[in-house]
């Protein structure tokens, strides 16, 4: 079961923060060549990435770059320079269509294969912000077979509708949804837009369980000061893996006894939710947190 909670962005053409962010424990690194690089330094950021890849790979950690869109015209030489052992998947912005993905997935099969590398070994995050992509948003995440998360972008979702962004997200609540709900119909993960008030643990907190509430499985992080909050709110918390372990436990004994539902504290106990409680508690051990 693969997780991601957390994924750091780090400023690609910024060497000093590069090497600073592994020393923190994200489930994957992502270094930007896109937002949050000017266009004047994209080639720098490009070549100080690659530079950098096999360092962050050393952490044990995922890394997964961000490139440039299809619609600059640089996506293509991005990929040329990072496709190789040491990432594990290539984040694009700015999805639109089954046919970018297409185009993207094409590329990166040419580069598996001019580099010796297991053709299909580079795995794909999509980002899904603008309203075209929602509109599509379960072709593209089906359309293929390296792809394994979903990306929300809040941020050029609202600027494709020409709307402002509020503190309560009541803007982004069904674009949000529709991520989700598309994800999980493809089989992928849905990954929730940062947060950009870093200064802020108790806001990204509420932020964070909100999206979790819905059906995201991580969230990008723009600041390292975010990660550790953010891997505690999309990880199965000790009271719920106590309740979840006192679910299946009720459901044996009522089984055991011929019935096909029982209660645990006034609530319904039957095989959706216990079948809700195994899935957390699979979850749980994938993350280590149990045995």
């Amino acid at each position: 079961m693969l997780y991601l909670r957390s994924l750091l962005f780090v400023p690609g053409n910024q060497p000093n923060m590069l090497a600073k962010a592994a020393s923190f424990s994200p489930d994957a690194f992502v270094p930007d060549m896109e937002d949050s690089v000017a266009w004047d330094d994209k080639s720098q950021a490009r070549e100080t990435v690659s530079d950098n890849l096999e360092m962050l790979a050393n952490t044990g950690k995922k890394v997964i770059p961000r490139i440039n869109s299809l619609d600059t015209g640089l996506c293509e030489t991005d990929l040329g320079a990072i496709v190789g052992p040491h990432i594990y998947g290539v984040s694009v912005g700015k999805i639109n269509t089954p046919a970018d993905v297409s185009v993207i997935s094409e590329a990166i099969a040419r580069l598996e294969t001019e580099r010796g590398i297991a053709k299909g070994c580079t795995k794909l995050v999509l980002w899904i912000e603008t309203a075209v992509g929602i509109l599509n948003a379960h072709q593209i995440l089906s359309s293929d077979t390296r792809i394994i998360a979903a990306a929300f972008g809040a941020e050029d979702f609202t600027n494709d509708m020409g709307i402002e962004r509020n503190e309560d997200d009541r803007e982004i609540f069904f674009p949000r949804s529709q991520v989700a709900i598309a994800a999980r119909a493809a089989g992928v993960l849905a990954l929730d837009t940062p947060f950009f008030a870093f200064r802020d643990p108790d806001s990204l907190k509420i932020n964070s369980e909100q999206s979790r509430s819905i059906g995201f499985k991580g969230k990008f992080a723009i600041h390292p000061l975010q990660v550790d909050i953010i891997n505690q709110c999309f990880s199965p918390s000790s009271e719920e893996i106590a309740h979840a372990m006192e679910v299946i436990e009720v459901f044996g004994e009522a089984a055991a006894n011929g019935r096909g539902s029982t209660s645990l504290n006034g609530q319904v106990v039957d095989v959706p939710v216990v079948k809700r409680a195994e899935s957390l508690l699979n979850q749980a051990r994938q993350m280590e947190i149990i045995s």
